[in-house]
């Protein structure tokens, strides 16, 4: 059976259908400049930052400040012109082979290519826990030095002909022609064991951790770097560029 809806209830159905389409519309109306002000905000919130990235990215980069340790020389070892313009301060161990590897290798061709331009230093950091003939080894050495014989022994015990010992060390010295009685009595009374521990702290105090660790006019190398690593620091501070 089908129904029919009156007049009356049609009139009021179409007044309903017409008010809830008036209220989308007021709504809507609302909301369209909302929407519109939300959107503006955004964009100028994302421009704004895309401005201060491209302003960032056009702006040169201020370089970070040159970080040079003044590292204390005292009456350690040298060689070289105590005027050179390039001092090169090395803290090594005779026991370590990154640091023989590094003489035989870079400290040779340094010394003869920059003849009369390097101050080389050689500074004690024997690691004992791990190499127990360290500290004996650099021992000899300030034994030998006694005879004006401290960087010749210093080339010996890193060509590592006889190797690290007792023996080997009276072998270095009879070869280098030095007083072998007086070389071995240096070396019984351990006359340079305070020394070489007090350059061990200083070491530490400073920041060195391995061997071997260099300084050049005071800018960090650590490890045995090629040499071409330390030719561009020498060259820079030369030029005067750093």
């Amino acid at each position: 059976m089908q129904t029919t809806t009156s007049p009356k209830k049609q009139t009021r159905l179409g007044r309903a259908a017409q008010s809830r389409r008036q209220s989308r519309e007021t709504v809507l109306s609302a909301l369209i400049p909302l929407v519109f002000l939300l959107g503006l905000g955004l964009g100028w919130l994302l421009w704004g930052a895309e401005a201060s990235a491209a302003q960032q990215a056009n702006e040169p980069a201020t370089p970070a400040p040159l970080r040079r340790i003044e590292v204390a020389v005292a009456d350690s070892p040298a060689l070289g012109p105590a005027d050179a313009p390039i001092t090169i301060v090395e803290f090594s161990d005779y026991e370590c082979s990154f640091c023989v590897r590094w003489h035989q290798q870079v400290y040779k061709r340094l010394m003869q290519e920059y003849e009369g331009q390097i101050r080389f230093v050689y500074r004690d950091f024997p690691l004992d826990n791990i190499h127990p003939n360290a500290t004996p080894a650099a021992m000899a050495a300030h034994c030998a030095g006694e005879q004006d014989a401290y960087f010749s022994f210093h080339d010996a015990l890193f060509s590592y002909q006889y190797g690290l010992g007792r023996e080997a060390y009276l072998s270095y010295a009879a070869e280098l022609g030095l007083d072998v009685v007086s070389f071995q009595t240096c070396l019984d009374e351990k006359r340079y064991a305070s020394k070489i521990e007090d350059g061990l702290r200083y070491g530490f105090s400073i920041g060195v951790s391995s061997t071997p660790t260099f300084f050049i006019n005071g800018i960090a190398v650590v490890g045995a770097q090629p040499y071409e690593v330390f030719q561009q620091v020498i060259e820079k501070e030369l030029a005067g560029n750093q």
